[in-house]
């Protein structure tokens, strides 16, 4: 699963010149992206061009009945995502680009305790989830756009970490993944993912356990001596 992540860019103009954020959404540096956070997405307007905006991260179906049903679907699983009712006309025609820098994952001690590791691209560059998103209408019908993290089997790097990974798409995928007109096959390519090489992981101290906390000690190194409190 993908539970937390990072975008902790300290260059919001970086970014925009990356994504097709436009000027008008917010683009701030984050240690510990959390479910139900806002998240910085690209998403596609009727027109067919990109735009940048927040969405709750979570993702609520149109028909859901509550808004809390996105805090169980945070993750959409590649093996079944244009199958499953809550995901399927998301996958085919609500695609997003969730971005980020790394995301993190615990790993288990012989202790009991957890060790949290931060993984990242290894040249250190941004990079996009694959994402879906809807639109949910309340009871006061106001509007709640939300997404979730497509995730498939961990590759060598991540798998001694967790069974399972986000996926980060090829930079030159990222386009034909917000295109509604892309055959799902070519999709399902995509969804493969960075290859081992391409990921690096590395021990972080114990301040991301505490989902509330969003600052850059999330990104220190583990001080010596100590291990991760239990997550």
């Amino acid at each position: 699963m993908c539970g937390r992540y990072t975008l902790a860019s300290p260059d919001p103009a970086a970014i925009r010149a990356r994504f097709p954020v436009g000027e008008s959404v917010t683009v701030a540096s984050r240690y510990n992206v959390a479910p139900g956070d806002e998240v910085l997405a690209v998403t596609m307007d009727r027109q067919g061009a990109p735009r940048g905006e927040l969405l709750q991260w979570g993702l609520v179906p149109s028909w859901a009945t509550s808004r809390r049903t996105g805090l169980k679907m945070i993750n959409a699983r590649v093996e079944t995502v244009d199958t499953r009712p809550a995901y399927r006309a998301a996958f085919e025609r609500f695609r997003c680009l969730i971005i980020a820098d790394g995301f993190y994952e615990w790993r288990a001690l012989p202790s009991g305790h957890k060790q949290p590791h931060h993984i990242a691209r290894r040249d250190g560059k941004p990079f996009a989830f694959a994402g879906l998103w809807s639109s949910w209408r309340g009871d006061e019908n106001h509007p709640l756009r939300s997404c979730a993290i497509l995730t498939t089997a961990a590759n060598e790097t991540v798998a001694p970490l967790h069974d399972r990974m986000p996926v980060i798409l090829a930079v030159d995928h990222e386009r034909a993944w917000l295109d509604p007109s892309t055959p799902p096959a070519a999709l399902h390519t995509m969804l493969r993912g960075l290859p081992a090489d391409a990921i690096a992981t590395r021990p972080v101290g114990r301040a991301v356990n505490d989902a509330r906390y969003d600052g850059p000690e999330c990104l220190s190194p583990p001080r010596e001596g100590t291990q991760a409190a239990l997550f």
